[in-house]
């Protein structure tokens, strides 16, 4: 860590389309695809399941982007590491507008090949092979669905 900062995002989401490719002169390459993360709660005084989806715009380079375009297809479950990083730029009036985007760093596939929408899923890859990833990812999912039950609003 630089300066004792750090800048770390863990989500695990559904994608909420393809992932869209842009090529550069060079060979370099970028994919985006929108994700989408739940939090649900039961309102105690009405006593329903409240559901909030938060969505995520994830940017994924070269090679990645690359697998994660012949891979991951909408709907698919997908575990993403990465940064934050907010970009400036200004719309037809000339006003300035933020974007605030995931800088995947290292992902996982979770959709099994038999439920991925596209019909094709690519196995388990992560940026990062060296690292065994999908026991914490499979711990961390088995616990997000034991906080579903769960009726605090947070």
């Amino acid at each position: 860590m630089s300066n004792g900062t750090l800048n770390k995002v863990m989500l695990i989401g559904r994608t909420g389309d393809d992932v869209k490719m842009h090529y550069f002169d060079g060979g370099n390459c970028l994919g985006r695809f929108p994700l989408a993360t739940n939090e649900t709660y039961i309102n105690k005084s009405t006593n329903e399941r409240v559901t909030n989806t938060e969505w995520h715009n994830v940017v994924v380079r070269n090679k990645a982007a690359e697998i994660c375009e012949k891979y991951l297809k909408k709907g698919d479950m997908v575990y993403i590491e990465g940064r934050l990083k907010t970009r400036k730029w200004q719309d037809e009036s000339g006003a300035d507008r933020y974007s605030t985007e995931i800088h995947c760093t290292d992902f996982n596939f979770l959709t099994p090949k038999s439920e991925s929408t596209g019909g094709i899923a690519g196995p388990n890859t992560t940026t990062q092979p060296e690292q065994s990833k999908p026991e914490a990812t499979q711990q961390r999912t088995s616990n997000s669905n034991e906080e579903e039950t769960d009726d605090l609003p947070f």
